[in-house]
């Protein structure tokens, strides 16, 4: 975990829905790492989800409507204290009705009122029954409150609580914690870049069940997306089969083979920045088998194998004057040899390489050690987790795009 992350000050709004239970895992996410947490409830929020079970977690108490103008307690002014104490404020679920105040800055409740006074990023979660959604009067709130410079996040689709299917459920914890981690990011510094990173494995089939492939996760090339993301990039992700798209905000497109990626990351090749972070396959089947092809009687299989087109090297021909182009090179001996006749052949602007034969920073591992090269030298080696990896990665790239 990136160490900003930890020790930051959030406060949760909880209105009356009845997705409001889901947020007891979404403070347990936050609190495990390190985060303090202040709540306050819509007077509907009650009938939901008990005051009591949240300040368990948060050690702290929950604010509720009746602290608002209270004689014994409105002195302190909550919904000024709040705001000033917050580093970061989300609303979960955020209702039809809490959207609406939002829109329209009303300040006669304790949440609207602290929505008003902070100048914190804001993050609303809208849930609610799919028609009260797509309602003309809830769209337009939600556009009102972009205005104002709130992150709206659209609801996910699913089975809702009251029977319908459609758009209306909270997202999960994930994401959730997701979109207020970009909220929370010190770094802002790849604000309206566009960029493409590849990840994971490709798999040249030989027959209908066969294929050539490599250990690859794609879990290095989420990172970096990951990364991308808070820093405020708009990322599309040209991932193999595998790899897990589950992180919120970006556009992925899914592809099987080389040849696969290849015709999409040259569709995609005006983006900003590009980070081949894939593990492309280098080889594939002349002439795949049409049909399994059987064991009996063989003692042997002779392939014939052509080259698949370099991704890399056909971005870098084209590269344009401005855009960034980022390789990585995945080596067992000569690393830094290998990665500097690379880094070169292709037009790259920068090289990430790592010795994937060594101990617990290889494919599928949670840890990378890279050394970084540009055309000018090595630039040093970054080590950590993957998302430390990726992060320092982009400090890197973040001051290059700026010349």
């Amino acid at each position: 975990m990136l160490s900003w992350k930890t020790d930051r000050r959030i406060l949760l709004g909880v209105s009356g829905g009845i997705s409001a239970y889901k947020v007891t895992d979404l403070v347990r996410h936050w609190r495990h790492a390190g985060c303090d947490v202040e709540i306050l409830f819509t007077e509907a929020a009650e009938r939901f989800v008990s005051p009591l079970v949240l300040s368990t977690f948060t050690g702290r108490r929950v604010w509720r409507e009746e602290d608002y103008l209270d004689p014994e307690k409105g002195f302190s002014i909550p919904h000024i204290s709040l705001a000033d104490w917050a580093e970061a404020m989300v609303v979960a679920p955020c209702t039809a009705h809490v959207l609406g105040l939002a829109a329209r800055g009303d300040s006669g409740t304790l949440l609207g009122a602290a929505l008003l006074a902070t100048r914190v990023p804001v993050t609303l979660f809208p849930a609610m029954n799919v028609h009260m959604w797509e309602h003309p009067a809830t769209q337009e709130a939600g556009e009102a409150c972009r205005r104002w410079g709130y992150g709206v996040v659209d609801p996910e689709e699913g089975d809702l609580a009251c029977g319908y299917e459609g758009k209306g459920r909270l997202p999960r914890t994930e994401v959730l914690a997701e979109w207020t981690w970009r909220s929370l990011s010190p770094k802002r510094d790849l604000q309206g870049k566009r960029v493409l990173v590849t990840a994971g494995p490709t798999r040249e089939y030989l027959d209908p069940v066969r294929f050539l492939s490599n250990p690859s996760t794609g879990r290095m090339g989420v990172e970096i997306a990951r990364t991308a993301w808070y820093r405020g990039a708009e990322v599309t992700v040209v991932c193999g089969p595998g790899v897990d798209r589950s992180l919120p905000g970006v556009t992925w497109v899914p592809v099987e083979s080389a040849q696969d990626m290849h015709a999409a990351c040259m569709d995609l090749a005006d983006r900003d920045v590009i980070v081949k972070a894939a593990a492309v396959g280098d080889y594939r089947a002349e002439t795949p088998n049409p049909q399994k092809v059987k064991r009996r009687g063989r003692t042997g299989w002779t392939l014939e194998l052509v080259a698949n087109r370099d991704i890399a090297a056909d971005l870098g021909a084209r590269k344009r004057p401005g855009q960034m182009l980022v390789g990585f090179a995945a080596e067992t001996q000569d690393l830094a040899a290998h990665a500097r006749e690379k880094l070169a052949a292709k037009g790259l602007d920068l090289i990430a390489a790592n010795d994937v034969s060594a101990p617990g920073v290889g494919f599928g591992s949670e840890e990378n050690e890279v050394r970084l090269f540009a055309p000018e030298g090595e630039l040093g080696v970054l080590a950590g987790s993957k998302e430390e990896v990726a992060d320092r990665l982009w400090d890197h790239i973040a001051l290059r795009v700026d010349r």
